[in-house]
């Protein structure tokens, strides 16, 4: 069931166009992604899904509210985390996570949430001694403390270590098993490829491509390159004669192949009938950020 319906949404500000037609739906139950460079309208469009900006044209709901229309039953469904978001230095853990149950008819409990976030060793630190992890973990159990049906995450592991950033990806997926329904705004490739079903592309304010993580790659390329060091020389001919395989070269010590489907399994019986082991073995597909340079025409960075 759809569960976020967005068509046409427009936005400007002065004589640039932030968001320019977004048309995009998400269904209940899923790990939606928005991904695109800083400045595409990726934050635009979900802060005119939550109802803190208000478009200039276009049609929003959310579980069937109109984000302007319906702003008190909204807040009851929908929980945000926002991209910045801060908290007085010596508001108390548990005191932030009180304050914000008092807002919802139905909250969940705040106790069970931080036990979930680990953050039950840190109910009475104030907001300033928490680490930037720790920060982001809170900021979920706020966005959470209503029993939504939907969260916006944005920008959620922006400024975190790799491991930080691990492991709230393992956040994400414990809250989308809870029944959520998460719509998620990022800039790491990576992030959304680990996390999403689906994601869409916006670049200069307009969707480029919507589609799985898989799908959006096999769009650019379904071709594979192997790498390895074979313990012998190669019979190029006997490997250029499968199906699979679109080139295979020998330089020095180096084996590649290039191809499509099941190329590795190809690669790896062919070998072994000759007795050859490979050493070193490499397999390098095309990427989600692959995807993007080419749908777009230009990099994340650019």
């Amino acid at each position: 069931m759809t569960i976020i319906e967005i068509e046409n949404l427009t936005k400007s500000y002065g004589g640039r166009t932030a968001v320019d037609g977004v048309t995009l739906s998400v269904d209940e139950g899923e790990i939606f992604g928005i991904v695109g460079p800083n400045g595409a309208g990726k934050t635009t469009t979900v802060e005119c899904l939550s109802g803190l900006r208000v478009p200039d044209s276009g049609s929003i709901a959310v579980a069937g509210l109109h984000p302007q229309r319906d702003h008190v039953g909204l807040s009851q469904v929908l929980g945000v985390q926002l991209q910045q978001s801060q908290l007085p230095d010596k508001l108390k853990v548990s005191e932030a996570l009180d304050l914000y149950s008092s807002f919802y008819r139905d909250p969940a409990d705040w106790q069970e949430l931080t036990a979930i976030l680990g953050l039950e060793e840190k109910r009475s630190t104030p907001f300033r001694k928490l680490s930037g992890g720790q920060k982001q973990r809170l900021n979920i159990a706020l966005a959470l403390i209503g029993n939504p049906r939907v969260v916006i995450l944005d920008e959620l592991t922006t400024g975190l270590d790799p491991q930080a950033r691990r492991n709230t990806w393992d956040l994400v997926e414990r809250i989308r098993d809870r029944g959520v329904t998460v719509l998620m705004v990022t800039h790491f490739m990576e992030e959304a490829e680990r996390l999403c079903d689906r994601l869409a592309i916006i670049d200069r304010g307009k969707v480029v491509a919507v589609d799985s993580p898989t799908g959006l790659v096999a769009r650019v390329s379904d071709r594979q390159l192997i790498r390895c060091r074979p313990s012998a020389p190669v019979d190029l001919e006997t490997l250029l004669a499968a199906e699979e395989v679109v080139t295979a070269e020998q330089s020095g010590s180096q084996l590649v192949v290039t191809g499509t489907g099941n190329l590795l399994h190809v690669l790896t019986s062919s070998l072994a009938r000759s007795g050859v082991v490979p050493a070193d073995l490499r397999i390098q597909r095309a990427s989600l950020e692959d995807a993007f340079i080419a749908l777009t025409g230009r990099s994340l960075e650019d």
